[in-house]
């Protein structure tokens, strides 16, 4: 059992990480602090609203897409987890 927790403390998060993914695929939609960009909402006519700080609903709207939003196909993998990362550390 230590071992799992270790392995699993191991492949932690990097919200470091997200920032830098999430400023190439989704900051010029979701804006610098995840509010949305008003332009950009107001062309795809849709409502803003704020990013999710749960896991699996940022999960599930990248990888499935959400309303207008497309799935965003390049992102998986530990630059999923560590996109879902940096996004919860947004609403702290």
């Amino acid at each position: 059992m230590i071992a799992a927790l270790t392995a699993t403390s191991a492949f932690a998060a990097d919200a470091a990480a997200g920032k830098a993914v999430y400023a190439t695929k989704c900051k010029s939609c979701h804006g610098a602090d995840g509010e949305g960009n008003p332009a950009i909402a107001k062309a795809m006519k849709v409502e803003l609203k704020p990013l999710s700080a749960t896991t699996t609903d940022v999960k599930d709207v990248i990888t499935k897409g959400q309303g207008k939003m497309k799935p965003i196909a390049s992102v998986t993998g530990a630059d999923l987890d560590n996109v879902v990362a940096y996004v919860k550390s947004l609403k702290k």
